[in-house]
């Protein structure tokens, strides 16, 4: 009798981004500790990670870090401290040695709630299925904003992800936009975040320099594409805090 092959779930691990301060929510309180629906932004980041199947969860932690640890104590939660805070490349190299080597990394931001749980699942199983160094999560949209941009050659082929505050006139005209969510090959982002530099204009560590340098080394990078911008919008404000409880609610509507 002939075997057939099996197919194995990918080992996981997730850096989660809640270092930061939310200088523009008008409170000194943590900006992932900040609610919609009776919920911290926090929280919904977590729940999604363990419903795509992640079990192990590193927290960056930052700002009032001692609060958020507090608000979120689970056995499958890790806590590493960024101090001080120099970037999101920062962030996850804060994390990197508690990172499991021969599996997959999903990078999230602690202020991105709405994230689906399917979409992070397929951001997974496209990193998986192409053996891919990293697969970036985007969107397309007329107006990116403050957002960095996606840039591809002309064959569709992402290049480099360039921050908007970097990024020139034609760069700015692009529509496809890095969403801050990301499946890293762990082992190559473990390489990547040892090249990162602080030649930018906010003096930081850009996570978003490891694709460039991935691309450079010849790996294999890719983008998934999420159809709804709602689900990956970034709160900084009290009006987009609004904004995204409004979103929830209407996803919560039935069909």
């Amino acid at each position: 009798m002939t075997q057939q092959p099996t197919t194995q779930t990918p080992l996981v691990d997730a850096v989660v981004l809640a270092a930061g301060k939310g200088t523009r929510m008008r409170s000194d309180k943590p900006k992932v500790l900040h609610e919609i629906a009776g919920r911290p932004l926090l929280d919904y980041v977590l729940a999604t990670a363990r419903e795509a199947g992640i079990d192990r969860n590193v927290v960056v932690v930052g700002h009032r870090a001692d609060q958020v640890r507090a608000a979120c104590r689970a056995p499958d939660l890790t806590f590493v401290l960024q101090e001080p805070q120099l970037g999101t490349g920062h962030a996850v190299q804060m994390a990197a040695p508690l990172l499991r080597p021969r599996g997959w990394t999903v990078v999230l931001a602690g202020d991105v709630p709405l994230l689906r749980a399917e979409t992070l699942r397929r951001l997974i199983a496209r990193a998986a299925a192409d053996e891919a160094a990293a697969v970036v999560l985007t969107c397309v949209v007329p107006d990116a904003g403050a957002y960095g941009r996606i840039v591809k050659d002309p064959q569709g082929n992402l290049l480099r992800i360039v921050e908007a505050r970097d990024a020139t006139a034609g760069e700015l005209a692009i529509g496809e936009y890095n969403s801050g969510v990301y499946c890293f090959r762990t082992e190559r982002l473990q390489a990547a975040l040892e090249h990162l530099t602080t030649a930018n204009d906010q003096g930081e560590y850009y996570l978003t320099d490891t694709i460039g340098w991935l691309v450079a080394c010849g790996d294999k990078v890719r983008t998934v594409t999420t159809d709804d911008p709602g689900e990956v919008v970034g709160i900084n404000t009290v009006a987009e805090l609004a904004a995204a409880e409004h979103l929830l609610a209407a996803r919560r509507l039935p069909r």
